[in-house]
């Protein structure tokens, strides 16, 4: 009895994970083939070294082409043996093949599996609702991957069946973090963090993983942009309540700045103008060209009858009392479009 205990504190100590089914198909491999050998008769081609195996494999595995079989009755009962071992084999091999692959999904739902991408968005930071929205506008094409980075504190993936977004886990001023989210690799990286402090800190870790890279951050004050280009002369800040702009400029690199000029004064700025009767261009193509060619203007948008239309289709109708939307250097006067002088009102 002693023995017996002994030998199964040895099996499950030295022959867990993998060895354990290998062994049992070693034992039973060479077991069955020696009682075959001692219970076949003389000269039996089942128990040639060079056919065996072969009979060995199609028995365990069930399959039993009945090209090779044993002709004898304690021959059959060694190959009932062969079966129930080769069961049991398949059954140690696909229970472990399971709770490999389970503990593979559960790391990478605990986010610690280092990932393989590249050309991705890395997001920085996890807020429930906000950030669903903001990866929800950085997939929308079907062309970005995520790499979704979050404290310590977020236990899981919280987004596990996004199949464009990948999750890792820890402290996002870490290199760890850095590597496991692929940061060299990434062609974006967007910092979305708990205050300007700390966006400061992960903007440094972000520029020393990966210099240059295009770096988008949320700022809740604006005029720590300064400070935060000390890190990364490129950054793009952003206004924190602005989160759609974090994606744009994720995905647009450069639209910030574009933003940021048409509300800046003294620069080109936007107007609005209404269309007065006898204006010659009646549609928006010819409208388009005529600001452009006389005034070096862009119209950007027209407000008609049915509403408001950004950059609307060019065979777009415009009668007298719509309300044109434009970017110039300044205000055009109303009488400049009906053949006026071209003196800024």
């Amino acid at each position: 009895m002693p023995f017996f205990v002994h030998f199964a504190r040895f099996v499950k100590l030295r022959l867990s994970g993998w060895r354990l089914p290998l062994a049992v198909a070693v034992f039973v491999f060479l077991s069955s083939w020696l009682a075959m050998a001692l219970v076949e008769p003389g000269g039996s081609a089942i128990t040639a070294p060079g056919t065996y195996w072969w009979y060995f494999l199609v028995t365990a595995a069930t399959v039993g082409y009945g090209d090779v079989f044993p002709s004898s009755i304690p021959g059959r009962l060694v190959g009932a043996y062969v079966i129930v071992g080769g069961i049991v084999t398949l059954t140690l091999l696909f229970t472990q093949l399971s709770e490999a692959l389970q503990s593979l999904r559960g790391r990478r739902l605990r986010g610690v599996v280092p990932l393989e991408l590249s050309d991705h968005v890395v997001l920085l930071g996890y807020w429930p609702g906000r950030t669903e929205r903001i990866v929800a506008e950085l997939t929308a094409e079907g062309r970005t991957q995520v790499a979704l980075c979050a404290w310590e504190d977020v236990s899981e993936n919280p987004m596990p069946d996004e199949p464009a977004v990948h999750f890792v886990r820890g402290d996002l001023t870490h290199e760890d973090v850095m590597r496991r989210a692929c940061v060299r690799q990434a062609r974006t990286v967007v910092v979305d963090v708990r205050d300007d402090n700390e966006t400061l800190a992960v903007a440094v870790a972000v520029e020393h993983a990966h210099p240059g890279v295009h770096l988008v951050a949320a700022l809740r004050d604006l005029e720590r942009r300064d400070t935060l280009r000390y890190v990364s002369a490129g950054v793009q800040a952003v206004q924190w309540h602005m989160p759609s702009l974090l994606t744009e400029e994720a995905n647009d690199p450069g639209i910030t700045q574009v933003y940021s000029e048409l509300m800046t004064h003294g620069g080109r700025n936007t107007y609005s103008l209404t269309v007065p009767p006898g204006f010659p261009h009646g549609t928006f193509g010819e409208c388009q060209r005529h600001f452009g060619a006389t005034f070096g203007a862009t119209v950007l948008a027209v407000r008609g009858p049915e509403g408001l239309a950004v950059s609307p289709p060019w065979d777009t109708p415009l009668g007298a009392g719509t309300t044109l939307y434009y970017v110039a250097d300044g205000r055009i006067a109303a009488r400049q479009l009906t053949g006026g002088s071209r003196t800024q009102a």
